[in-house]
């Protein structure tokens, strides 16, 4: 978004209240979605990315409603702090944000679906989110997947349709109106580690991975440079924003298996509380908020849950790798990983022994996976992400921007309740935090 904004364009990057200090540090304008990552990322790894539990619908529900109430706003509504007009000509969102067609389509502007996860349907493998084998039904799992989430959250779709974005109801017996197949759609990953499928058109486009590249500004405290020298290059363990069930019990796992196969490690805490109350010896460093882009070079492995930034950087980095995925795509991209040499078997999170990571351990020190590694990071040295992300964007474009029509901006007054009440226990919990 940053560089979108750099060729000449407003930008507003409109995503939950617990990222608005990284998105405004970047340069960006922040607007607050509703609905809290934490608990959504809760319940995908209760449910594995499947909304299927039936106790839990609710929560999921509750979550996503809130998400689509806040898009109208996020993309009409004035800064919320300096009160500027602000009019989306053109929309870049993500599938799992639901409501951006029906938004698109109110406003009469043009969307553009930019996302790390596969999401078109393929012949070549099955939608990452079913975590299903190969199989001839791979590109019906596509449809399957939107048809089960259509189910859900098609009455509130039809009731922001009516009440805020004043267009007509879908029929509860269509096809699914809100799949992103035949709109233009960027894909972030590189090629070397997924090529395009055969079956994909020039809609769509597979353009490398996106880098922020915050390592080149960041001051990493003494103690940890002092540790790293200190021995061989450590093997790095996080989860991110994966929360744990038991955070001391995974930590003990990590912990046994690096001091069984002689490795030194780095824990990044994360919103799991990794390293939580433990007593590490000198060859463990505990970690917080560290950009990956700086600290993957100086490990040897990483061992991580799978999500699509975190797995790039250290490919990148030319590290071999262990994905132990929670939910969804991770599972994907693990098998991916494993597919090209580069790691393991990935080690589903419920999975997770002191065996099953020592062996992961041994089978990435192993010198031709981390030849394998470095090959791949050689090769997306070559490609640039972000400038043909932008591109693509452009490409797809009309040669005029609309303007929203006043009647659904002016009949949009406040952001719904759900969205304020979440945009407030947000902001509560980043002070809290901070």
């Amino acid at each position: 978004m940053l560089y979108v904004q750099e060729v000449g364009h407003h930008v507003r990057l409109a995503t939950h209240i617990n990222f608005s200090d990284f998105v405004k540090s970047a340069g960006v304008e922040f607007y607050p979605l509703g609905g809290d990552p934490r608990v959504l990322a809760g319940y995908m790894a209760r449910n594995k990315g499947l909304p299927v539990a039936k106790g839990e619908l609710s929560i999921q529900r509750e979550q996503l409603e809130a998400i689509m109430e806040s898009i109208l706003p996020a993309c009409t509504e004035p800064d919320i702090k300096t009160g500027a007009p602000f009019r989306a000509q053109a929309i870049i969102a993500n599938p799992p944000a639901y409501g951006q067609s029906h938004v698109a389509e109110a406003l009469n502007v043009p969307l553009h679906i930019l996302f790390t996860v596969p999401w078109t349907p393929t012949y070549e493998f099955p939608s990452p989110i079913a975590h299903l084998p190969q199989s001839p039904g791979n590109r019906l799992s596509y449809v399957i997947v939107d048809l089960l989430i259509w189910w859900i959250i098609r009455g509130h779709i039809n009731d922001i349709r009516k009440r805020q974005l004043k267009l007509p109801p879908i029929s509860y017996f269509s096809t699914y109106y809100g799949s992103i197949y035949h709109l233009p759609t960027t894909y972030m990953w590189s090629r070397h580690v997924l090529p395009k499928p055969k079956d994909w058109g020039p809609e769509v486009d597979v353009v490398g991975y996106c880098f922020l590249n915050l390592g080149y500004k960041y001051q990493p405290q003494e103690e940890l440079v002092d540790w790293i020298k200190k021995g061989p290059r450590p093997i790095y363990v996080g989860f991110g924003s994966m929360l744990l069930d038991d955070s001391r019990r995974t930590t003990d796992i990590i912990l046994e298996a690096l001091k069984h196969t002689g490795q030194r490690g780095i824990l990044d805490r994360g919103w799991g509380d990794l390293g939580i109350s433990s007593d590490f010896p000198d060859d463990i460093f505990l970690l917080e908020n560290c950009p990956h882009d700086w600290l993957f070079p100086q490990c040897s492995a990483v061992v991580h849950h799978g999500g699509g930034g975190t797995t790039a950087a250290g490919l990148k980095a030319g590290c071999p790798t262990t994905i132990v995925p929670f939910f969804g795509d991770q599972f994907f991209w693990g098998d991916r990983i494993h597919e090209k040499g580069l790691g393991p078997e990935p080690i589903p999170v419920n999975q997770l022994t002191v065996e099953a990571l020592s062996n992961a351990i041994r089978f990435m020190l192993d010198p031709e996976v981390k030849c394998r590694a470095t090959e791949i990071a050689q090769l997306m040295e070559n490609e640039d992400g972000v400038a043909a992300a932008v591109d693509a964007f452009h490409r797809h474009l009309p040669d005029e921007l609309p303007v929203p029509p006043a009647s659904v901006v002016e009949n949009h007054h406040h952001p719904n309740i759900i969205q304020w009440f979440f945009v407030q226990i947000g902001t509560i919990c980043c002070q809290v935090c901070s």
